[in-house]
């Protein structure tokens, strides 16, 4: 097969990595692709945006499935103008990928479908939003409706911090995406990450993770898009996985198909459990970013047979062959991040680092000048560990962090505390 993934972060050299492992992939393409990305696939520099513009180069490139990475393309419609096309596609249609780009649109859905999530209200006025928040008091969480790249969700413990949220949301802070806003209850308890494949009838959960969101050590400072994650999540027992395919994913995607616009894609079901029992914090429509390098690590080749066979509708046929063992991904990020941060300083020691099935460096936000590696995101690497227990990963994957060389960026040295 020819593959073309769509997408330049952490998580598309996470699924480059184990797609290229499977004996179906003869070609790679990776569009727009980073300096990682380059060693293992062909990169292309297209817009993926633009949905004509794929289906063109895929056409010209004889590519026979497109794996869509990113949400952007998604809420952009790029499966819908693929398949129409007459591509095999992984990514949900424009229709279906509202459960993220739009959360009133998703919390209208939790309420058609008895699905237990936060009490929320959703604004377009920034007073009404003050009046709110004022009634309701704090700790509260203030969400922009629209796709912010995982940094439009303020946790608020005090009201000011919430007025302040409001008014850079409709300041104009985040564009588009919090011209809207939704205004939900503090839920309190443990955040895990779980993963499903959905083909529009059969449901396949693919692996549970613990993203930590906090920009440093001990869950403090702003929220970013993730600074490391762990697989599997203890937290997530068979009992409450269960509740959660039962409860909230099942009726979800029942009400999806009920609607027409049925969810074909990977489901990431971000969940709050206090007391065995899970309620969702979100919907997102494509695979986590660091959740994903994690679960790469522990599935390998056979992701490629999954998405494939998810794309043709045809999950009833395939089955999850697990190792029995945990991976661990700490973010190297630019010091600044999630703020302003300088772009363009070099990073070294990478050559040194061992790269193989059970260690692993996914790019992010690298570029190659000049023959040497250099940071051009906020997220920059991915340092990414298995072993036979979560202590055995974070010792691997923290062995690899500290042996890299890059001044201006840092990183997180607690990593899976919850669950070590």
């Amino acid at each position: 097969m020819n593959i073309l993934i769509l997408g330049s972060g952490g998580r598309e050299h996470s699924l480059a990595w184990a797609v290229k492992q499977n004996p179906k992939c003869d070609r790679l393409i990776v569009a727009p692709g980073n300096a990682g990305i380059a060693d293992i696939a062909e990169c292309a520099d297209i817009n993926i945006l633009d949905g004509d513009a794929v289906a063109t180069f895929a056409e010209e490139n004889a590519i026979s499935f497109v794996i869509i990475g990113p949400e952007a393309p998604l809420a952009a419609g790029v499966a819908d103008r693929l398949r129409a096309a007459g591509l095999l596609v992984f990514g949900p249609s424009q229709a279906a990928a509202q459960l993220e780009a739009s959360k009133s649109f998703t919390k209208a859905i939790c309420d058609a479908a008895g699905a237990p999530t936060a009490a929320y209200a959703h604004f377009t006025d920034g007073d009404a939003a003050r009046t709110y928040i004022r009634a309701q008091g704090a700790p509260i969480v203030v969400k922009a409706d629209g796709l912010a790249a995982g940094k439009g969700v303020i946790v608020a413990m005090t009201e000011a911090e919430a007025l302040a949220a409001i008014d850079d949301m409709f300041d104009g802070s985040f564009g588009d995406a919090g011209a809207e806003v939704v205004i939900e209850e503090f839920m309190e308890g443990e955040e895990a990450s779980f993963f499903v494949l959905c083909d529009g009838k059969t449901i396949l959960p693919v692996g549970t993770a613990q993203d930590h969101k906090r920009a440093y050590d001990g869950d403090t400072g702003p929220n970013t898009g993730g600074m490391g994650a762990y697989s599997p999540a203890p937290v997530m027992t068979d009992a409450v996985t269960q509740k959660a395919l039962d409860e909230i994913i099942r009726p979800t995607m029942d009400e999806m198909t009920k609607r027409g616009t049925p969810f074909q894609g990977v489901l990431f079901v971000g969940l709050m459990i206090k007391d065995g029992q899970p309620r969702l914090v979100e919907y997102n429509v494509r695979f986590g970013d660091p959740e994903c390098q994690c679960l790469m690590m522990r599935l390998g080749g056979q992701i490629l047979d999954l998405l494939e066979a998810c794309a043709r509708g045809r999950l009833s046929d395939v089955a999850v062959n697990w190792a029995d063992d945990h991976a661990l991904s700490v973010v190297m990020a630019a010091k600044g991040y999630p703020g302003a941060y300088e772009k363009g300083t070099v990073i070294k020691g990478l050559d040194a680092l061992p790269e193989n099935s059970f260690n692993m460096v996914f790019h992010a936000g690298t570029a190659e000048k000049h023959g040497q590696i250099v940071a051009i995101g906020g997220r920059v690497l991915n340092i990414t560990a298995r072993g036979a227990t979560l202590a055995e990963a974070h010792k691997n994957a923290y062995a690899m962090a500290q042996a890299v060389d890059w001044e201006q960026g840092f990183y997180r040295s607690d990593i899976g505390w919850r669950a070590l």
